[in-house]
């Protein structure tokens, strides 16, 4: 039997279009050098409270009635909050405002060299506190919700385990970190054996943000040539290349960390364990998972390179939550929280589990 001849028309139709891109992407290639960063943070938002490195916004309401309990979002302190608010369509605090939530965020600036001394315990009982006392204050309400995003989570996580007979109404952690166990690849390059940590924070204070950096590189070494190689191929494409640059300019603006946090991340959490170990001690007090008992969603991604899903899962096993639930959304550690991928298949699944512990 003959094979059936190709259509010239469509072969025809098929190189036109590769033309016109590759002249899209010569051109755009051009506007994309010369550009400026790529404006970022779709929702207006009010400042509430500033200490030092930390900034706590409300962001103004999109509806006429709101939840009783408000939402507080606590971002890493390594990384910018505007993840959750990058445009709109692609905003988390936009679908959150949208569907009736009142929103706050914990967010971090670079701390001074003064801030050096910085640790968990005055995330844990300073900032998170006195950010939730602000919102209660200014919602006139005991309860919130509280949310985390990886060492944001990780610190939501340890505030609850200190405070049991606290105000959270629920807790919602994303990609967060308590098994440090499985954080294979800063478990290698952290290697207690050559790492000196003490040497490091005790020269730089402030620990730059390039070396946190240069640690998800060697997690993925091609990533950032494989992504600039993406962004070629698709240079023609306007929507792809906001995108990018959004999300590039986020990673790019990766924050330093106070020295003692980062040595206390290191020793405590990394080489000893000690979260889920039950042996981390935060002013006297063991910060004991067991402690939390307020309703409990966990968010994990399914190709997560950063947290794999064995370093969130005690979260499940080791709380005394007795309302527990696990979503495992398809993604990557960014797209869980950012993007429209996540606007269909995860942030509903979020409001269904939430509105009925929200008023």
């Amino acid at each position: 039997m003959s094979e059936e001849a190709p259509d010239p028309e469509k072969i025809s139709a098929r190189v036109r279009l590769e033309i016109d891109r590759a002249i899209k992407r010569n051109i755009k290639g051009l506007d994309f050098l010369a550009a400026p960063r790529q404006s970022v943070g779709a929702m207006p938002k009010d400042v509430l409270l500033r200490d030092g490195t930390a900034t706590l916004y409300r962001y103004r309401p999109q509806v006429d009635d709101v939840y009783r309990v408000p939402f507080l979002i606590v971002s890493p302190p390594s990384n910018r909050g505007y993840i959750f608010d990058l445009t709109a369509g692609q905003s988390f605090v936009e679908f959150m405002l949208k569907a009736g939530y009142d929103v706050f965020l914990l967010d971090w600036m670079p701390p001074k060299r003064e801030e050096a001394g910085l640790a968990i315990d005055d995330y844990v009982l300073r900032f998170i506190p006195d950010a939730i006392a602000c919102v209660q204050k200014t919602v006139g309400e005991e309860e919130i919700t509280l949310a985390g995003y990886c060492m944001g989570g990780t610190l939501a996580v340890i505030y609850a385990a200190l405070s049991p007979q606290g105000p959270l109404k629920n807790l919602i952690c994303f990609t967060t970190p308590v098994d440090f166990k499985h954080m294979k690849m800063f478990q290698v390059w952290a290697d207690e054996s050559f790492f000196d940590v003490d040497h490091l924070v005790d020269s730089l204070g402030n620990i730059p943000p390039e070396i946190m950096l240069g640690a998800f590189d060697l997690m993925r070494p091609a990533n950032r040539p494989a992504g600039v190689l993406h962004l070629w191929t698709n240079m023609w494409n306007d929507e792809f290349v906001k995108s990018y640059r959004m999300f590039d300019r986020w990673a790019a603006e990766t924050l330093p960390m106070p020295g003692e946090y980062f040595r206390q991340l290191i020793k405590e959490l990394l080489w000893k364990n000690a979260l889920v170990e039950n042996s981390l001690v935060i002013d006297g007090r063991i910060a004991d998972l067991g402690n939390i008992t307020a309703p409990l969603l966990n968010i994990v991604a399914q190709h997560d390179h950063v947290v794999a899903h064995a370093a969130a899962a005690p979260l499940m096993t080791r709380t005394s939550s007795t309302e527990r639930e696990e979503i495992v959304s398809k993604g990557g550690h960014v797209s869980v929280v950012a993007g429209p991928h996540a606007l269909k298949r995860l942030w509903p699944s979020i409001d269904a589990w939430l509105v009925k512990r929200s008023v």
